[in-house]
């Protein structure tokens, strides 16, 4: 990555940063780790110089009880943005920011039928809502679920009216909806349940699985996130360990669904080596983007990528209770690419 690249992400943070956060984020390390306030500040200083590692880091991954090469295996903040600019193409960004743009170029693997509003006439969207009793709505360039809506079609008085509400809304895509798996629906049936799986192309071209989570929507939410997580072994495909609950800085163990009871660990996700196959063989089409997050739904006939996120989270499979041996991911990375 570009010393100037980096310098410009840093001060962005720096800027951004808030000292009542920060402050409040001290105050619950000591409470927890009985360092004093001078000595964190101390160490926080230390690990963002030697590990790229922001405060929410040092809090969330507790490196105030971990060694000096315990801490050089976490994928941190400023190494994960490192990593990003060092194997994605920033002229290839908007595939996978545009969610039209996304599904049109990966159309053999989503598994669902779509109408891009802009592309596609009004006659289209009014036969796409005569075929559908219920169907999932999406802005262009937001994620996380911001301002998706999933809509009865029954609701409308008729196709030109539902095709009103999708200009004043301004929506981009208008999908089929998605079916979860049963054992997965059983679970929570409230939203489509995905997988984040992490791909990353070694600098030899060849692609691999560095990380998968399943995330279970709660509360009656149409959206997975900011639900119960928890990630997956990536050999048997099974939720390896407690979930938490969406927030990487609440470390509660969830063990069961809040909703419906379902006990998490140990579940078995369906058609999981189908969904690894089917995410490396994704990450060769645009292979100038090599860390992407997928987006994985499992439905009763396998699995089918939502969307491809081409800045991933990093924080997702590194917390205290999922890492008992305290070793991140650093040591696997730095195998495929040079330079991290």
């Amino acid at each position: 990555m570009a010393t100037g690249k980096k310098e410009n992400y840093a001060l962005r943070v720096l800027r951004l940063a808030s000292m009542d956060k920060l402050n409040s984020v001290v105050d619950e390390v000591c409470e927890k780790s009985g360092q004093s306030h001078l000595g964190t500040l101390a160490d926080m200083a230390h690990c963002l110089r030697k590990f790229g590692a922001g405060y929410y880091d040092y809090w969330i991954f507790e490196f105030f009880d971990l060694t000096e090469k315990e801490r050089d295996t976490y994928l941190t903040r400023f190494r994960s943005k490192k990593l990003h600019n060092l194997v994605n193409d920033e002229n290839l960004h908007h595939i996978f920011d545009n969610k039209d743009e996304f599904n049109t170029l990966f159309a053999d693997y989503i598994g669902r039928t779509f109408v891009d509003v802009a592309k596609q006439d009004r006659k289209a969207l009014c036969d796409f809502f005569d075929s559908h009793e219920q169907v999932f709505c999406k802005m262009r360039d937001l994620g996380c679920g911001h301002g998706a809506e999933k809509l009865q079609t029954k609701d409308f008085k008729n196709a030109e009216a539902f095709c009103d509400y999708v200009a004043e809304k301004g929506f981009a895509t208008v999908e089929e909806v998605i079916v979860n798996h049963p054992d997965l629906a059983k679970v929570y049936n409230g939203a489509v349940n995905t997988m984040r799986m992490v791909t990353l192309i070694d600098d030899g071209g060849t692609p691999h699985l560095i990380c998968a989570v399943e995330k279970f929507g709660v509360n009656g939410r149409i959206v997975d996130n900011f639900g119960v997580q928890g990630p997956i072994d990536l050999e048997t495909g099974v939720f390896a360990f407690p979930g938490h609950p969406g927030d990487t800085t609440d470390h509660r163990l969830v063990t069961h669904h809040p909703n419906s009871g379902v006990k998490l660990q140990g579940l078995v996700i369906p058609f999981f080596q189908d969904a690894k196959e089917m995410v490396l063989n994704a990450a060769k089409v645009v292979p100038q983007m090599r860390y992407i997050g997928w987006d994985v739904a499992t439905t009763p006939n396998g699995p089918v990528i939502i969307e491809g996120n081409n800045y991933t989270a990093h924080d997702f499979v590194q917390l205290p209770f999922q890492t008992p041996d305290h070793i991140g991911p650093m040591p696997v990375i730095r195998e495929y690419v040079k330079g991290m």
